[in-house]
């Protein structure tokens, strides 16, 4: 069937079955989850396959992997028994030798392969009778063509490489490309046209032919370059919405008054602030005393001192008369924040009690599994305003959770929430309040630029005075096992000079199943041999194993996401005051844990877990007097993409560095994730570190065109694209919760 007369107002929206037939479209739909002409033809080559690239049949080596682009010179058929297919022997040559393929009960390739077809030839090489031979190989034959000189000419040209799987070869993805470029009519170009001429741009569908069926490879790169504008210009469509709409909105000024809340907490500080605290905090100050809402990223570096610069904030805005609420992530994060603040502001969060300061002010908790009497006595103090800091998890966002005046929205480790859910909270104010969203995963520029572009961006690299160096070394347990037995000596030592240890698991464990408490999104690239690994280490299995072994008579506690929340909040407590000597955790220790005390931790299976993970639990460590020591233990061989990644983070303390490192070995559609609706965005070519350049431009055409044309009026193409965009991100996101 051809696109051309369907009349579609836009053909890549169109099913493939309607093109490719309804049995090729169903297992590109189940094997790569294309469904519509756009989704094939933005499944982009890996590469091109040169004429000169292509094995040689005159020097093939026995269990080579080759692919040869070749000629059938004869065909053998031996009739199998009865009215079984028969086996083909077909000998092919590439002009400059032959080879021998076979083909067992096979009546396609009896039917297909004749002598002067011209294809390409896939498989493993073997022998038979001193003779190398392929069995059973894959092939795509090309079309046959009258024209000697054109069909020579085609012959010569690259092929596309596609990313493949077992029942969709490369060839059958590009035959498919092929059916669906002759069909394609002219296409409403999503870009503007002057903007296409500014930056040089070629029409989509020349891109898209010149992609998938360039006559040269050099033909490939303008074309990428023009699809790659596809990809950012939308996405910064959206963000330069959401910033012209910020501008509009309407907040209440709050700032600091004398003798309020912040003087008293600042003079209680038994330290002083950094001087890049200092800078962050009067920006954002300044921000806060305006009337319309701050939209502001604070990243920094583990131990860089974000809370304190967070809590100026929100008692800035209790200052002013509104209330500040802290979102986390975890519960362990939560009830860890609530206990430091609480501890920071001293009498000031103790308002009524024969201790407390009388102008001070609540700190409330809101957690999923609160007792209901705690909860109900929570909820009454942030709707009625005595809580001016409310600290909790996603059970904030709850419907019947009110505030008085909710002027402050911090939203810590921000790429666990998705955009709706910070809107769904700032929704809970008479007047959108200000926003301050945290992480302390360093973020490259241009990831931030892309991923944040609707906010303004504070960085805090210097490390608060006290903070001790971390070491960390990576422990082959399998190469040298004797490193692996060091480990729990080197706890033993820390122990008995009266500091404190944690180790670090991927796995919980347990009769009740073997789940994680990590991000999904953090977790490293698969290894190739995944599935012949053993089982994650487990927090239930190892905790056991220790007290019965190598830390026999240590004082051990577990923490992970299983337990009850008064479960959890007792072993971290005891932990803080030292009745524990060693926690064996999953990673909800990962971020917002303070014990100054624990001087030592040991990661198992270390290669489990992503780079910015190790980085993040690390930095539990080394946040007192007494130097940090963190262990890899890993079973990777040395010169494995997982050793490399642990080398890494051995190599370095700097978490810009090893988030760059770690963005170049995941997905970055992953990384990508909260551009809209805190789901995974897909990205095909762009690059956000490598393509900062056309990001820039990207963003400032947007903020143009939205300045000038903010419903995109004059540019249905490209309003089009930008509504795909957020319905595709919206669809995934309702689909998750």
């Amino acid at each position: 069937m051809s696109v051309a007369g369907t009349g579609a107002a836009d053909p890549l929206g169109l099913p493939l079955a309607g093109v490719v037939g309804d049995r090729t479209a169903k297992v590109l739909v189940k094997e790569l989850r294309l469904a519509t002409l756009g989704d094939l033809l933005r499944y982009y080559p890996r590469r091109y396959y040169e004429r000169g690239e292509f094995s040689d049949l005159s020097r093939v080596q026995l269990d080579e992997e080759i692919t040869v682009q070749a000629e059938v010179a004869k065909v053998t058929k031996h009739p199998g028994p009865g009215r079984r297919p028969p086996r083909v022997e077909v000998e092919i040559t590439d002009g400059r030798g032959s080879l021998q393929l076979t083909f067992f009960n096979s009546w396609v390739a009896d039917r297909e392969l004749r002598p002067g077809k011209s294809g390409l030839f896939a498989g493993k090489v073997g022998s038979f009778r001193g003779r190398p031979q392929v069995v059973q190989p894959e092939y795509y034959l090309y079309d046959a063509d009258e024209d000697e000189g054109k069909a020579a000419e085609e012959f010569a040209k690259p092929r596309p490489v596609y990313p493949a799987t077992a029942k969709l070869p490369t060839w059958t993805i590009e035959r498919c490309v092929r059916v669906v470029l002759d069909s394609l009519p002219q296409l409403e170009d999503p870009l503007p046209a002057a903007l296409r001429k500014q930056f040089r741009l070629m029409d989509l569908r020349t891109a898209f032919e010149r992609v998938h069926r360039p006559d040269e490879v050099a033909e490939t790169f303008p074309a990428k370059e023009r699809l790659k504008w596809d990809e950012a210009l939308p996405l910064q469509i959206v963000l330069a919405k959401r910033r012209l709409a910020s501008l509009g909105e309407t907040a209440a000024a709050r700032e600091s008054r004398p003798g309020g809340v912040l003087e008293r907490f600042d003079q209680r500080l038994p330290f002083t602030l950094t001087a890049g605290q200092q800078a962050v905090c009067a920006e954002i100050e300044q921000d806060l005393a305006q009337t319309h809402p701050m939209h502001r990223l604070l990243q920094g570096e583990v131990g860089s001192g974000k809370t304190i610069v967070a809590l100026r904030a929100m008692l800035t805005v209790v200052d002013g008369g509104g209330q500040a609420v802290l979102l986390a992530p975890t519960e362990v994060l939560a009830q860890q924040h609530h206990r430091s603040i609480t501890q920071m502001l001293g009498s000031i969060a103790r308002p009524g009690q024969l201790d407390g300061d009388p102008d001070g002010t609540k700190v409330a908790l809101l957690t999923g599994s609160q007792g209901a009497k705690e909860r109900k006595a929570n909820l009454l103090d942030a709707a009625g305003g005595d809580a001016g800091i409310v600290v909790g998890t996603h059970a904030v966002i709850q419907e019947h959770v009110q505030f008085q005046d909710l002027g402050l929205v911090v939203v810590d480790e921000q790429h666990r929430f998705g955009v709706e859910q910070r809107d769904a909270l700032r929704a809970k104010g008479s007047v959108p309040p200000h926003l301050l969203v945290m992480t302390a995963t360093p973020i490259p520029r241009t990831v931030a630029m892309t991923v944040f572009g609707d906010l303004e961006t504070s960085v805090l690299a210097e490390l608060p005075g006290g903070r001790s160096p971390i070491s960390t070394h990576v422990v082959p347990a399998l190469e040298k096992p004797n490193f692996f037995v060091r480990a729990w000596e080197r706890i033993r030592e820390e122990v008995a000079a009266g500091h404190q240890a944690y180790v670090v698991c991927p796995r919980i464990g347990g009769e009740a199943g073997d789940e994680t408490d990590g991000d999904e999104s953090d977790a490293p690239p698969p290894e190739a041999a995944e599935s012949e690994r053993r089982a994650p280490l487990a927090v239930a299995d190892i905790a056991a194993e220790l007290e019965a072994g190598p830390l026999a008579g240590l004082r051990i506690g577990v923490l992970h996401g299983r337990l009850a929340p008064a479960e959890k909040d007792e072993v971290m407590t005891a932990f803080n005051e030292g009745s524990l000597d060693v926690l064996v955790a999953t990673t909800v220790v990962e971020v917002g844990v303070n014990v100054p005390n624990a001087s030592v931790m040991v990661i198992l299976d270390a290669d489990r877990f992503g780079v910015s993970q190790l980085h993040q639990l690390r930095g539990r460590v080394g946040r007192g007097s007494v130097p940090g020591l963190c262990l890899l233990v890993t079973e990777a061989f040395a010169d494995t993409p997982a050793r490399e990644r642990l080398d890494a983070v051995a190599g370095t303390l700097d978490g810009f560095e090893l988030s760059r490192i770690d963005l170049e070995q995941r997905r970055e559609g992953d990384v990508l994730g909260a551009a809209q609706s805190g789901r995974r965005s897909s990205l095909r070519l762009l690059s956000v570190l490598k393509d900062e350049e056309l990001i820039g431009r990207a963003r400032q055409a947007a903020t143009e065109l939205v300045a000038e044309d903010p419903e995109l009026a004059g540019q249905p193409g490209l309003r089009a694209a930008v509504a795909a965009l957020q319905d595709s991100d919206r669809a995934d996101y309702l689909a998750m919760t």
